[in-house]
């Protein structure tokens, strides 16, 4: 007889939290194994977030460390960056740890289903394709129509809430993912400075060895991180949120104001846009 595992990927995202208490609630029969692949270079609101799902949950996270660390990997790349272009970060520190703890399942013939949140309402996105004939991957809120809305009533309603991060970050990730907006990047440099200092120092020695990108599209953290650069950013950044907050739908069941507007809404198309879907969700 072959076994059936069950798995479900929590990122420190929104959705991924909203989806394991989704499926706790909904299909309590299933024994879910929740798993987070750890770069180590996460937030810390991320690990505390993970901490506060854990104890709502009942169940420990599985915490899939690589072999190898960011840094590793880096050095291993020649300092070439990733990119949007160039996701080895993806690869090396979230898909292949996660195919390695599957691997063993699958090699004896067990069956192996996972659940991936991806809405109803993103419809441009795409789950990890199965390639493997015992791997299944299921999609729970687009085969149920749930949307955005959906999975904050989940969190708010189970009284998780949303993770801290999201009071000044779209996104889940490492602290320098190269999808972060302007904006998000000036905020990490004044809320968590350590990490942009971090950020820094690994762009300065990738330029020095010749690699092409900056962790910021068509601009160094050097020049960035300047104070009239700052400024003019938040300026940017408060025009685009005002904008969209005079032009949106008003949700009578929803509170809107702009402390709650998404920055996912306030993406510019060369200021990074799109995710790599295994880290934030």
């Amino acid at each position: 007889m072959t076994t059936t595992h069950h798995v479900l990927g929590i990122s420190g995202g929104k959705d991924s939290a909203a989806l394991a208490v989704y499926m706790r609630e909904n299909f309590p029969e299933l024994d879910i194994q929740y798993f987070f692949t750890d770069t180590g270079e996460e937030l810390p609101e991320v690990y505390e977030f993970l901490g506060k799902l854990e104890g709502l949950l009942g169940k420990k996270i599985n915490y899939l460390n690589p072999d190898r660390d960011f840094k590793f990997w880096l050095r291993h790349n020649g300092n070439f960056l990733p990119s949007p272009q160039t996701r080895w970060c993806t690869i090396k520190l979230k898909l292949q740890p996660f195919k390695a703890w599957i691997n063993e399942w699958l090699n004896k013939g067990d069956q192996v289903v996972s659940y991936v949140a991806i809405r109803a309402d993103e419809e441009h996105r795409d789950g990890m394709q199965s390639h493997h004939k015992n791997l299944t991957v299921k999609l729970p809120f687009r085969e149920n129509g749930l949307n955005k809305e959906d999975v904050l009533d989940i969190l708010e309603a189970s009284g998780l809430g949303l993770p801290k991060y999201y009071e000044w970050r779209s996104r889940s990730g490492c602290t320098f993912c190269f999808f972060q907006q302007k904006i998000e990047w000036v905020r990490l440099k004044e809320r968590h400075p350590d990490a942009f200092e971090n950020a820094k120092n690994m762009e300065k020695t990738a330029i020095e060895t010749g690699t092409r990108f900056t962790w910021s599209q068509n601009e160094p953290l050097t020049d960035l991180e300047k104070p009239e650069r700052m400024l003019q950013i938040k300026n940017d950044f408060e025009v685009r949120k005002q904008k969209e907050l005079a032009n949106r739908k008003i949700n009578p069941l929803r509170v809107c104001n702009s402390e709650n507007l998404d920055l996912d809404e306030l993406y510019l198309e060369d200021e990074g846009g799109g995710a790599c879907l295994v880290c934030h969700k």
